[in-house]
This record gives C-alpha cells, sequence and structure tokens, in this order.
C-alpha cells in the first residue's frame, strides 16, 4: 500500500487519481508530479515499484506545500483576515458567503440548520 504525507493511497486507482486523495494535490499538480518523477500517467498505484515512490515522496516533500502544513496556513490566512476586519473576514466571522452569492434563499451549507423565529402575536381588543 502507497502511504504518502500520512495518507493511504487507493490502490486500485491510476496514480493521476490516487495523488489526489492528498490535501493540497489535484489534477494538474499530481500531473507535474508524476512527469517530473517519470512515471506514467496510467500507471495505477499498486503497480509502483519502491524507487517510484520514494522519488514522488521527495517531490511532494521539497516542493509541495500539503496536508497540515497546508491546512494550518489556510486558517492562519483566514485568522488574519478576520483580525483586520476587511469584508472577507466580517463573512467569515458572521458564517456568511464571501464571494457574492445571495443569501434570502440559499446559502444554507455555510450557514447552517434554519433557525426558525416565532411571529409577534397581534394584540387583541
Amino acid at each position: 500500500m502507497a502511504r504518502i504525507s500520512g495518507i493511504d493511497l487507493p490502490k486500485n486507482k491510476r496514480g493521476v487519481i490516487g495523488l489526489t486523495y492528498i490535501f493540497g494535490i489535484g489534477r494538474s499538480t499530481s500531473e507535474y508530479i508524476l512527469d517530473k518523477a517519470g512515471i506514467s500517467h496510467d500507471v495505477k498505484v499498486q503497480e509502483w515499484d519502491d524507487e517510484q515512490l520514494t522519488a514522488i515522496r521527495t517531490i511532494i516533500n521539497e516542493e509541495i506545500k500539503v496536508e497540515g502544513a497546508l491546512r494550518s496556513e489556510v486558517q492562519l490566512n483566514i485568522k488574519r483576515l478576520m483580525d483586520i476586519g476587511c469584508y472577507r473576514g466580517l463573512r467569515h466571522r458572521k458564517h456568511l458567503p464571501l464571494r457574492g452569492q445571495r443569501t434570502k434563499n440559499n446559502s444554507r451549507t455555510r450557514k447552517g440548520k434554519r433557525k426558525t423565529v416565532a411571529n409577534k402575536k397581534k394584540a387583541t381588543k
């Protein structure tokens, strides 16, 4: 089983797809890694030998920020936005969408479960 950056890669997937299971590596980055290591894109993860695995590991460790380091950098960037009080930071603080989406009807993923507000009762004469 191939284990890179603390992630077990799926054995039966092609190498390009298998590398995308690592946080911070998408399709284009995985293609770049395999090209630099000299491995075909169609070779499955279980068919990689030890030399190819070490080549992939060294490329990822030296050139690409992945997993824990990347997650902490993203969190620090969000904290910085909140600290300086910019628009995006305020939207993060209020748990609202940041990129111009409408919030009247949608954005349930970002806002969370509905919080029902009761109607005010009318006074009777």
